[in-house]
């Protein structure tokens, strides 16, 4: 049976942190009903005063705020404090006295170690961690370069394909608008741009170096795989820097290491590379600044094959993360959390930049509506993901043509699934009811994606 779909959920978020916030407004955009719960009073009234939530003062430990809150009628409890153990409590006491589901932000690496049991013995559902997430995306990048050994994805009749443009020249110079004529029945519906994931439309022109994002049926896709992938392009990491030694950085230092790559972490503070050195094998530790060149090249920066920074300021990841490419560094990655740098990264020239918020939220968001992904938990370049979706009878997208939906420029419609055909949609196309909608969407978008395709009448639109 599908999980609550055609209902309004009740959700309640403990923490009015970022991500608690990034999570109440992709719901609010599917009209759920959302409560939350802070121990900040001045948080709350700011919050009340721009977002339709009901708020809460109090300590969500206390069991006595939990019953005020009447919290066995709520669908789901999603606490995002900064604090594993408050977390872990909190999710527990919650599901103990009622609530059906509860998330629980876990991030601390003894915890991970063992964390089955905690979800076990806690009774909590699903347990969100920030710095893996990010961790897993890094190391897909890296290891794998985003293709698998076959370099598609598939769902049904329907795959992708994804290649550096300069494996089929062709497209170099194109527009959108150009691209049937010589990619017939095929649709590139993502571009990464300079480390930037962008969703093409109408006058976007595909540049050398971009790297695209092709969907069609599964036979052209396949002949178009064979001329552009590149067998065993990917297995030469040998010398990865990583600069900040938090937790995501231990995580991405363990995979990377398991992987066969030499892994060296530079890291400011003495007692946590103490705390490295004794946690990690195989993996050299060095206390110091970063932002000084010279370190960077006495521990040889122009040998690396990657370069990841992942400090706690975004700024220093950005200053270090330009400094490893005018090295001629091949892969440089940032972590990077402010959705207002942006624009900034595109133009830096940097390979991939990262928002934990984003992805964290997308995580949740998958769990709670129970969304169904045609590539399963793979994003695209940690930015965007691809979703498949039943098209239910009260649907504002409905029976009108695609070139009439004013779609957000973070959200095109990649593919339809009608019976036993496959569409590739164009200007006229029509969705219409039960169809499955494959759509691509910037995960910074979520709550504009929820907004469009929330069910008017029956509201949950997402199938899992």
């Amino acid at each position: 049976m599908d999980r609550y779909r055609g209902e309004v959920m009740k959700i309640v978020i403990v923490g009015a942190g970022k991500l608690g916030m990034s999570v109440a407004k992709a719901l609010l955009g599917g009209d759920h009903s959302v409560t939350i719960v802070d121990t900040d009073e001045n948080l709350l009234q700011k919050i009340s005063s721009q977002i339709d939530v009901m708020t809460i003062n109090g300590n969500a430990k206390e069991i006595k705020i939990l019953k005020q809150l009447d919290i066995d009628s709520y669908d789901f409890l999603i606490t995002t404090t900064g604090n594993d153990e408050a977390n872990i409590v909190i999710a527990s006491f919650a599901k103990r006295l009622g609530c059906s589901k509860v998330v629980a932000r876990i991030r601390d690496p003894e915890h991970m170690q063992q964390i089955n049991f905690i979800k076990e013995s806690m009774g909590i559902d699903h347990i969100v961690n920030p710095d893996q997430g990010i961790t897993v995306e890094i190391y897909k990048y890296l290891a794998e370069k985003y293709t698998l050994s076959n370099g598609i994805f598939s769902s049904g009749k329907v795959s992708l394909v994804e290649f550096s443009v300069d494996r089929y020249p062709r497209l170099i110079g194109k527009s959108m608008r150009e691209i049937p004529k010589i990619l017939p029945n095929m649709l590139v519906v993502a571009i990464s741009k300079n480390g930037k994931v962008i969703i093409p439309h109408g006058d976007e022109v595909i540049e050398d170096e971009d790297f695209v994002y092709v969907i069609g049926e599964k036979a052209p896709i396949l002949s178009l795989n064979a001329k552009v992938h590149e067998r065993g392009k990917y297995t030469d990491l040998q010398k990865v820097m990583i600069i900040g030694g938090g937790k995501t950085g231990f995580y991405l230092a363990e995979m990377l290491s398991e992987f066969g790559a030499a892994v060296k972490i530079i890291e400011m503070n003495k007692k946590r590379c103490h705390y490295l050195s004794t946690h990690l094998e195989d993996v050299m530790i060095l206390h110091g600044d970063a932002t000084d060149l010279t370190l960077l090249e006495e521990e040889n920066l122009d040998m690396m094959d990657a370069v990841v920074t992942v400090t706690g300021f975004d700024e220093d990841n950005l200053l270090l993360a330009l400094t490893a490419k005018q090295h001629g560094i091949e892969d440089v990655i940032a972590k990077v959390s402010r959705t207002s740098y942006a624009e900034i990264i595109s133009r830096m020239g940097i390979d991939m930049a990262l928002n934990p918020l984003d992805i964290t939220t997308s995580n949740i968001l998958h769990f709670v509506l129970g969304s169904q992904k045609i590539l399963s938990s793979h994003l695209i370049e940690g930015q965007a993901e691809l979703m498949e979706i039943i098209a239910t009878p009260h649907m504002s997208i409905l029976d009108t043509p695609i070139c009439e939906l004013e779609l957000h420029e973070g959200i095109i419609i990649a593919a339809i699934h009608r019976g036993s055909d496959v569409i590739i949609p164009n200007g006229d196309t029509e969705i219409h009811e039960d169809d499955r909608i494959i759509l691509l969407s910037l995960l910074r978008d979520r709550a504009i994606t929820e907004t469009l395709l929330k069910d008017t009448g029956k509201l949950g639109f997402l199938k899992r």
